[in-house]
């Protein structure tokens, strides 16, 4: 599984001109599910982003942790985390998982989110979304459980 996490102020999602998914401060997650990934990688993928300590603290180091801070999440299905841009000038997206391996795991992270005690909004898994966010820092992140 692939992860972009940003640390954000607020983040949204709107889907067919009304707003779906809404959060203050928090992380937006934008999730890819790869063809071979496992219920066992999005444990650890959740356990993971959960815990990461990247909010400021009264010294300006990044030392605080999303429960800390009392913060939200939103989650995002994106298969183009994915795409393999070597060859010509179009990504092929051969790595992302079908939607029958995908959504189970997405809806698996987001239930695993959830059941840490976090309020999570989430996108519509293959709808056409406008995603908006207001990056704080900017802080974003990378995270594959390849290198986990």
């Amino acid at each position: 599984m692939r992860a972009v996490l940003t640390r954000v102020s607020r983040a949204s999602v709107t889907i067919d001109g009304e707003v779906a998914g809404k959060i203050g401060t928090g992380f937006l997650i934008l999730l890819g599910v790869g063809q071979d990934d496992t219920e066992a990688q999005c444990v650890k993928l959740a356990d993971k982003l959960t815990s990461l300590r990247i909010f400021d603290d009264e010294n300006d180091k990044m030392n605080l942790s999303l429960t800390d801070v009392g913060g939200e999440i939103l989650v995002i299905s994106q298969f183009t985390l994915y795409g393999n841009c070597r060859k010509g000038r179009r990504p092929e997206y051969l790595a992302a998982a079908r939607p029958e391996v995908a959504i189970p795991l997405y809806e698996k992270f987001v239930e695993l989110c959830r059941t840490k005690g976090f309020h999570v909004e989430t996108g519509r898994f293959g709808a056409d979304m406008q995603v908006e966010s207001l990056n704080n820092g900017p802080v974003t992140l990378v995270v594959d459980t390849d290198n986990l």
